[in-house]
This record gives structure tokens, sequence and C-alpha cells, in this order.
């Protein structure tokens, strides 16, 4: 900013400041009649929809995957997105820490005295790009699939026979998905690795039959489903035997 440009800044600022209203009683209590129209939102929405609090907490379960609340979807859908394991860090710590750092030093590399948006193009545009972003992210986010659920291409072979195998497979993937396998095992993108093996292609190495035992006779700390119903457990094996 040149000497003229400081010089017209200053006359505009003293016109409008006497122009002006002063702060208190003005500001204050507009800002005090919004805070109770908030209040009385929240209060409102409280009574009526009430709060989602879920199902009572279990301890002992190895099936339950936390989720984010809905303020924090966009991180939680970052994280979704990248999926590679070194890349992991960059996603939970890196990007939230930069866009802090960005934020905080936004009055230090951003010294122009303008504050329309139109006379700021590249302000405006960023921030209508980050805004659609994280709405982006946060709607995809809490549309995600239930992380009871396996997302992984089925096998050609089994597509191209449909029918009745393809049936079996569909039926076994809920059913190993809300059986607590993904939290020993890997399928696909889906899971944790460990401490049990990873089970994509566990058709590849060990057949049908040794499927079968290894779920009625499993080495610890994996449980057995031995007691699970018949066809829970057929449904789990024929999803199993085809993965290859």
């Amino acid at each position: 900013m040149n000497q003229r440009e400081k010089e017209e800044y200053l006359r505009e600022y003293a016109l409008l400041k006497a122009q002006g209203k002063p702060f208190f009683p003005y500001a204050v209590a507009k800002d005090s009649i919004m805070a109770c129209v908030v209040m009385a939102v929240i209060i409102t929405m409280s009574l009526v929809l009430g709060a989602e609090l879920g199902s009572k907490a279990n301890p002992t379960t190895t099936t339950y995957v936390p989720r984010p609340e809905w303020y924090f979807f966009f991180l939680f859908e970052v994280l979704r997105i990248i999926r590679t394991p070194s890349l992991v860090p960059l996603a939970t710590i890196g990007v939230p820490t930069l866009g802090m750092i960005l934020l905080f030093l936004l009055p230090f590399y951003d010294r122009g005295p303008e504050r329309r948006p139109e006379r700021r193009p590249i302000a405006t545009i960023t921030g209508i790009t980050v805004i659609c972003a994280m709405a982006y992210l946060t709607y995809s986010g809490a549309n995600a699939g239930a992380p009871t659920s396996i997302e992984m291409a089925t096998p050609t072979a089994v597509e191209q026979a449909g029918g009745k195998l393809l049936t079996e497979y569909e039926e076994g993937r809920k059913v190993v998905a809300q059986s607590g396998c993904l939290a020993c095992h890997k399928l696909g993108d889906n899971g944790n690795a460990g401490p049990g093996p990873n089970l994509t292609n566990i058709a590849d190495r060990i057949p049908r039959q040794a499927i079968a035992r290894t779920l009625v006779n499993p080495t610890a700390p994996m449980p057995s489903f031995k007691n699970l119903p018949a066809k829970k457990f057929e449904a789990i094996v024929n999803f199993l035997s085809q993965l290859k």
C-alpha cells in the first residue's frame, strides 16, 4: 500500500466511523438478541427432537467401530480416502494442522485493505472452495457405508456365474461383516491388518473344508463359530471359499 492509498483509506475510515454507532449498547444488544435466538433454537430442538444416545456401551465387544461426531465427518472422510498406511499421518495430522496454521497466519500474509469479496477474488475463491470441499466431505462422511460392511469388488467368476452362487456370496459378505471378523482381519481395504491373517484371497491358500474346520476350532485369540446358526455358518464358509 503506497502513501496515496493509505491516506485515501484513512479518510474513508474516518467518514465511516463518524457515521457509525458506538459498540455499546448497539452492537452488544444485537449480539445478545442473536445469542438468545440461538439458545432458544437449541433448547427447542433438544426438547422436540431429543438426542440420539445410541445403544448402551459394551466394553467387552470387539465389533464396535467408532465414528466421529458430525462436525468431524469431513476429516473422517479424508481418512477414508487416504488409505495408504504411509499417508495416514498426513490425513489425520498433516491436513488439519496445515489448515489451522494457514488460518492462524492469515492476518500476516493477507495485508490487503479491501474487504469486499468481489475485490478479493483469490481470497473469495479460496474460501468458497474450502467451504464446498468441507460440505461435500461432510455429506460423504455422513452417508458412508456402515462400519459393519465390506466394500470390495465381487470376484469375476462369482459375478459371471450369478444366480445361487452370487446370492450366497452376498449373503456371506453381510454375515462376515456383522460377525466381528473385521476387528482382526483384513478384507480388501476394510478391517484391521492383524492379529489375524489377511482374508482377501484366503481361498487361494486354504480349501473350503479347512476354512470350515478353522471356524469351528480356531487358534486363539480367534473365537469359535461352532455355535453360530447353521445358515450363517454356511454363509461365512461360502463367502470365504470364493475369495480368490
